[in-house]
């Protein structure tokens, strides 16, 4: 076999394990949300115990992302993987298996686990494998399917309690893992970071820091904004991440080189995406409430009707990470993050207690486009504004900031929510839904503004695009740290 086809084969290979694993990451975020009537019938527990069935993963998901990416980093990004798929795997089995409650928020937190092992890792391996001058379509791809995941965990969630039963929404993980772990054994190659010793004191910090702010922002529509826990969980986190960052800019071999800031490409592509969870999470999460609560439409129908814009990635993501390619990134970027606004703005000015389809369809197609435009050049712009050897702690970082962005989100509009409307009435959900709505689009439109922050790319000697300045030096080649992909 030719090194072309060899090369072909296990981009190939890359492409499909890394998809699939970052699909299951992504999609438990939102997919128990439409099943908790369900599992409160099946196994009781108040209010608080069904919300921390969806809080639990996110916490233990955005806290120990920077730490997975740490670990696969020192110890091998393959290898990292595989004990994350195998703890994600088998905590999905122990959710859909729960007796009680309480189990199944145990299990919903060692998910987290998994998933932060495995899902900052998908896009360094994928990297290793793909070709410079190919990775924009690959990530579109991989952005594609992330997307999906993220955006149609609602729609997968209630189809599946709906038409079988809600233990489906997690019992669909264990053949989709036992399938992986073989095939990312034998189809993805090796590869390491710096090889730099564990930074203990920064894992520590980081890992604090994010569980007080994330615990905070989960808690605080439920508990209230002055409840004492919430406001000592939201004080220590930002005491931590402030003691995190001073640490950092001292350590011999830091976590989170705080450096990277310095390129106007890291920060302005990590500010873009936390602004874009911040008011995609936050819109999805109340819309799908609307047209199930409101509208009165099935978990699936509900679900069906926001396809053009949860679906729209499939069918954008590729072609976007192909202009990615050709003219850069941030230009795609900026664009799909000004357009998602502009579809927001656009629900949140015809959203009535009886609104038509019709009249919402052309929002939901404009914000799926945005979307997907944005997933895969953000994916590049991330990979390529560092260095090969930082590439695992860079998408670490950028995941973490998503996560905390989808959790800032859902507390933002929550409360934003809650202050002008209610679930009284249609007309009092719609009430406090459209200034919740507007608020989230006008969050992702400043996410476009932060875009425009990234320098225009210039080509590197590998062929591939950077969008480091002048100034900076560019990313190293992404296969000068790894072993050769192994063939199809």
């Amino acid at each position: 076999m030719s090194q072309q086809k060899a090369r072909r084969g296990g981009t190939v290979w890359a492409l499909v394990i890394t998809s699939v694993a970052g699909f299951m990451a992504a999609l438990d975020n939102l997919v128990v949300t439409t099943a908790l009537p369900s599992i409160r019938e099946d196994l009781g527990g108040g209010l608080h115990d069904l919300e921390w069935t969806v809080s639990a993963y996110t916490l233990t998901f955005a806290v120990l992302l920077m730490t997975g990416a740490a670990l696969g980093d020192r110890f091998g990004r393959r290898r990292l993987f595989l004990v994350g798929i195998t703890v994600f795997t088998g905590a999905s089995a122990a959710a859909a298996m729960a007796p009680g409650i309480d189990s199944l928020i145990a299990a919903r937190a060692a998910q987290g686990v998994g998933a932060a092992i495995m899902m900052p890792l998908t896009l360094t391996l994928l990297t290793a494998a793909v070709p410079a001058e190919r990775r924009g379509m690959a990530y579109g791809i991989w952005g594609a399917v992330n997307g999906l995941a993220v955006a149609s965990g609602p729609l997968v969630g209630g189809s599946l309690t709906e038409h079988i039963s809600w233990q489906w929404i997690f019992w669909l993980n264990v053949p989709l893992g036992v399938a992986l772990l073989p095939l990312a054994r034998l189809r993805l190659a090796e590869s390491h970071g710096t090889g730099a010793p564990l930074d203990i004191p920064g894992t520590l910090l980081a890992s604090g820091g994010l569980f007080g702010i994330v615990y905070g922002l989960v808690r605080g529509p439920a508990d209230g904004w002055t409840d004492a826990a919430v406001l000592a969980a939201l004080s220590a986190g930002t005491a931590l991440l402030v003691g995190f960052v001073l640490y950092s800019t001292r350590a011999r071999n830091p976590m989170l080189p705080m450096r990277l800031f310095r390129s106007r490409a890291f920060s302005g592509v990590n500010a873009a995406s936390l602004l874009m969870f911040l008011g995609m999470f936050g819109s999805i999460f109340l819309l799908s409430q609307y047209m199930q609560g409101v509208l009165g439409y099935t978990p699936t129908g509900a679900g069906l009707r926001m396809l053009p814009w949860t679906g729209m990635p499939m069918l954008v993501a590729p072609v976007a990470g192909i202009l990615s390619d050709r003219i850069g990134g941030r230009p795609v970027v900026a664009a799909g993050l000004f357009l998602q606004a502009a579809g927001l703005g656009y629900l949140a000015a015809v959203i009535t207690a009886d609104a038509s389809y019709g009249i919402q369809l052309p929002g939901l197609i404009i914000s799926g486009i945005g979307m997907a435009l944005y997933f895969a050049p953000a994916s590049a712009l991330v990979m390529s504004s560092v260095a090969a050897k930082e590439q695992g702690i860079a998408s670490g970082a950028n995941n973490a900031l998503r996560e905390v962005g989808g959790a800032l989100g859902i507390a933002v509009m929550a409360s934003i929510f809650a202050a002008q409307g209610g679930y009284e009435s249609a007309q009092s959900f719609v009430d406090g839904l459209r200034p919740a709505v507007a608020a989230g689009a006008g969050v992702v439109a400043l996410g476009g503004v932060a875009a425009l922050v990234i320098p225009s790319r210039r080509r590197t000697g590998d062929g591939g695009p950077s969008t480091a300045p002048a100034t900076e030096p560019a990313a190293e080649p992404a296969l000068a740290t790894t072993a050769p992909p192994t063939p199809l």
